[in-house]
């Protein structure tokens, strides 16, 4: 059985992953870089392998003090609400009229049902985004990418913004189900994401296929 545990020791012993972590060693002791060190992997921690019914890619983590929580869209609790967050809370109330808006933003409560919130680079230096761009992290996640793809069955991926969209290369659209729709930032959300009905379909198809429905 394929867990992160076998995958990470795939690929602890890459050139390009043993070049990251040099990297990323000489970033934390010289810079302040988010999310914690600890907490660099918490979604692969929160959702098992197997247990993976649908994959949300993100960009990179939240640039500011104590928002990165080493899961993608989501932030620490007792922390200001980001644009991001209320824009997906926004488009989950116009879908569920009775959600209930929560006056937090971390969404573990979503890791632990199935859902994998992926960024493509998992660090971020602070104030800086996309400050960790080409030092291999996207070489990590596709990899991740590539395993679920291959052995993993009828997987939903979300892929919001250009480039998420991106990553559509790696999925065999046979075998698994893409959704796009623009970023859920201010910049792009009036672009498709606001509409785009995602938690409703995610859920329709999980039905479709006799898997357990998401509790947004």
């Amino acid at each position: 059985m394929i867990t992160w545990k076998k995958i990470f020791n795939k690929e602890k012993n890459k050139k390009y992953f043993i070049n990251l972590i040099k990297i990323l060693k000489k970033e934390y002791n010289t810079k302040n870089i988010f999310p914690k060190k600890n907490k660099i992997f918490t979604s692969f921690n929160l959702t098992k392998f197997n247990e993976i019914k649908v994959v949300i890619i993100g960009q990179d983590p939240y640039y500011k003090k104590n928002q990165a929580n080493g899961i993608a869209f989501s932030i620490n609790k007792n922390i200001k609400l980001t644009e991001c967050i209320k824009n997906i809370y926004k488009e989950l109330k116009n879908e569920f009229p009775k959600f209930n808006i929560p006056k937090h933003g971390c969404l573990k409560k979503w890791t632990k049902q199935g859902i994998l919130l992926l960024n493509s680079i998992l660090t971020v230096e602070e104030n800086k985004p996309l400050s960790h761009r080409n030092i291999g992290w996207e070489i990590f996640t596709n990899r991740i990418i590539l395993y679920i793809n291959k052995y993993l069955n009828k997987i939903i991926f979300v892929l919001w913004g250009y480039n998420a969209k991106k990553k559509s290369l790696l999925i065999n659209k046979k075998k698994h189900i893409i959704l796009y729709s623009s970023h859920p930032s201010n910049l792009s959300a009036n672009k498709g994401f606001f509409g785009c009905k995602h938690f409703i379909k995610i859920n329709k198809i999980l039905k479709q296929n006799n898997i357990k429905q998401i509790k947004w």
